[in-house]
């Protein structure tokens, strides 16, 4: 048999191994995917639910200053969640603009953080019911007489953290704003005069003022606040809606309303 030949032969070898291989698979069921364990399964495999928090943010999130265990109405709560799953919770404190990226990324199964709802927000998290709500207020220095509102903002200087909701209001309104870590840094950078305002929750720069009675410091708006959930990542309905039990579960006994009357000193768990 010639060069040409034998390479012939090969081939219709070959063909012949590729068609009976093909009729095999053809008669054989397709297997299944394993599919992906979903987020509220991992939880109660791994036995804990692992949150994202400041640990710097009173009354949602903060040290106690004689124990300097974290406390908080979110700590609280957070805890009632993970317990409600059947687990133990996984405190992680980290700063606020890393938490609902690693809620994102499935660093934390959850934010307990007093995270406002917005539309903006729901299209990249799951949230839970509200549990709170809370109007904002705007704040400036004992002695400024030029900010009344927010359409005084223009041309102004504020500090938050930079993907709040507070510092997405101030910039809407024409402040250029100066990017911090906690409360404490806001507070310190208005009354020294480094910042013209602030925009935050009522119920923080209340028990910010309780907490320092000569600070000089005034609220000159209120406005009203976005209902505050609980976000997860996108997709994982089957946790969100075991959330929302608990929750609903603690908001029908009482349980909510006096988490929100030990931190706030009153019942913001109801729509205003």
């Amino acid at each position: 048999m010639n060069k040409a030949s034998r390479k012939k032969l090969c081939l219709a070898i070959l063909l012949a191994a590729a068609v009976m291989l093909l009729a095999s698979c053809a008669g054989q069921p397709a297997q299944d995917t394993p599919a992906e364990t979903d987020r509220l399964s991992q939880i109660r495999q791994r036995g804990t639910l692992v949150i994202g928090t400041e640990g710097t943010w009173s009354p949602w999130t903060y040290h106690d200053e004689n124990s300097h265990e974290l406390t908080g109405l979110d700590i609280e709560i957070g805890t009632l969640i993970a317990h409600g799953l059947g687990v133990e919770p996984d405190f992680q404190e980290t700063d606020w603009d890393a938490i609902l990226a690693g809620v994102e990324s499935g660093r934390f199964d959850i934010a307990c953080n007093g995270v406002g709802f917005t539309k903006d927000r729901a299209e990249k998290y799951e949230f839970s019911t509200p549990y709170v709500y809370t109007p904002k207020v705007l704040v400036v220095r004992g002695d400024n007489e030029d900010i009344h509102s927010l359409e005084d903002l223009k041309g102004r200087t504020t500090a938050n953290t930079p993907s709040s909701t507070y510092a997405t209001l101030a910039k809407e309104h024409g402040a250029t704003v100066t990017p911090v870590n906690s409360l404490g840094e806001t507070m310190e950078l208005l009354i020294y005069g480094r910042v013209d305002a602030t925009i935050n929750a009522k119920v923080s720069v209340e028990d910010y003022m309780t907490q320092h009675p000569d600070a000089d410091i005034k609220v000159v708006q209120e406005l009203p606040g976005d209902p505050v959930a609980y976000p997860v990542r996108k997709g994982e309905t089957a946790l969100i809606n075991a959330i929302n039990e608990i929750l609903d579960k603690a908001r029908q006994d009482g349980t909510l309303s006096a988490i929100s009357l030990k931190y706030f000193g009153e019942d913001r768990t109801k729509p205003e």
